[in-house]
């Protein structure tokens, strides 16, 4: 078996495998025997066909590609174990390259590597982190917005003043010319909360139901739609309905709905949330301009585009997935932002180099540190799922496969390694 090697670049090598006509023959001949065992042969039992009167069947060509693919389930780990120094990504691709009666097999295999990853100092990079505190008028805020939330309304014929819920049918144009997203029947409006743009709610005061007012308003400078930005925009609203909104009394009547028991266990409770929220979002801060440094001062091979590929299909999934937990549909927020999902994905690209390269790091780290989980620690994990999913049989059949420990595994070694990181460099 002659064995050659070639560097594709990109984190790629090729070996090229061939086999000498003597050396592919009993892979051929096993190759015979597995395709008559599958092929009826009149006078013959399975299996037991002579060469020439499977050849004349079936064509020669089968039985040479059945035995290429024993000879490379045979020969092709052990050629790439004895010629390639690396973690390996993804599944080799294998292609037959020379395949003829009589003559030597060669089929060539293309791996993909992990890129060579040169550490820089991730010790004591004295990070830090500021203390944060919720803050009472935060505390007030949410709860007006609960109150908001649990306010009861009476149709009014009165007047529209600060506080109502309107019903409007809303024009706008620019130019003259119809705004595509401004035009809105029946749209729920709540005076005060500066809807469509800044000014808007004022000029629906005094109105009564029934009655209808034309203005202008200029839209903000940093409005999201660039198209609309700084421009003025003529507005002709028509009243269809005024609500009274009467907010209920923070009492203990109220925190009840909460599951509560006095106004004073609402505020610590949102209090203590608010505070693990800020506490979070330092941690956040912290812990991304710790990884920033570490990224800045280590060097990297080329990093396979298989890896970069792969996590940008797992960041799509995620902004997909928010943006349905929210209530919204995926291509309605693409039509929104007016972007197709290839260019969402080429403007995720640089943070999915980066995922890609705190991975990469984080494994590199749990190698030289010896930083390793349990199976104990795997199998609690497991057994959490099981006991949350119990019943059913296709999550728990994937959660008991071999891949999944291998993500559990995984996924709990990075955590180790971040905490240890933070341990290092962030000082509170």
């Amino acid at each position: 078996m002659n064995i050659s090697k070639k560097d594709l670049g990109k984190a790629q090598i090729e070996i090229t495998v061939e086999l000498t006509a003597e050396e592919f023959k009993p892979y051929v001949l096993r190759g015979a025997q597995k395709v008559s065992e599958e092929v009826k042969i009149e006078g013959f039992r399975p299996g037991k066909a002579p060469y020439e009167i499977l050849k004349a069947k079936i064509g020669e060509m089968t039985i040479l590609e059945e035995g290429a693919r024993l000879a490379i389930d045979k020969t092709a780990d052990k050629a790439i174990k004895e010629n390639i120094i690396g973690q390996l990504v993804g599944q080799p691709q294998v292609n037959i390259t020379k395949l003829a009666p009589d003559n030597p097999l060669e089929y060539k295999v293309v791996v993909t590597l992990l890129p060579e990853v040169k550490l820089g100092n991730y010790k004591d990079l004295k990070i830090k982190e500021a203390a944060v505190t919720a803050k009472d008028e935060e505390v007030e805020k949410l709860i007006s917005e609960l109150r908001e939330m649990r306010a009861s309304e009476v149709i009014t014929d009165a007047e529209v003043k600060e506080g109502n819920r309107v019903i409007l049918d809303i024009e706008i144009f620019v130019d003259k010319i119809p705004v595509e997203s401004g035009q809105g029947k029946d749209a729920s409006v709540l005076i005060g909360k500066n809807y469509v743009i800044p000014g808007f709610d004022k000029n629906i005061l005094g109105l009564k139901k029934g009655e209808t007012r034309e203005f202008s308003l200029p839209y903000p400078a940093n409005h999201h739609d660039k198209i609309l930005a700084g421009k003025l925009a003529e507005f002709r609203v028509k009243v269809k309905e005024v609500y009274n909104r009467v907010l209920p009394e923070v009492n203990d009547d109220f925190v009840k709905g909460f599951g509560l028991k006095s106004p004073v266990e609402l505020r610590e409770n949102i209090k203590k949330s608010l505070q693990a929220e800020r506490e979070q979002e330092e941690e956040r801060k912290s812990e991304g301009e710790m990884l920033d440094k570490i990224i800045k001062a280590s060097r990297f091979g080329d990093i396979p585009e298989m890896l970069i590929k792969h996590e940008l299909e797992v960041m799509m999934s995620e902004l997909e997935y928010n943006v349905k937990s929210q209530g919204g549909k995926f291509e309605d927020y693409l039509t929104h932002l007016g972007k197709t999902r290839d260019q969402i994905m080429l403007d995720l690209t640089p943070d999915a180099v980066k995922r890609v390269k705190v991975s990469l790091i984080v494994r590199q780290v749990a190698q030289i540190e010896k930083i390793e989980v349990s199976h104990e620690e795997i199998h609690q994990v497991i057994e959490d799922i099981e006991k949350q999913y119990k019943g059913n049989q296709e999550v728990l059949e994937r959660v008991n496969s071999h891949s999944y420990h291998d993500y559990v595994k995984n996924n709990l070694t990075g955590k180790k390694v971040i905490e240890k990181l933070r341990e290092w460099n962030v000082v509170k």
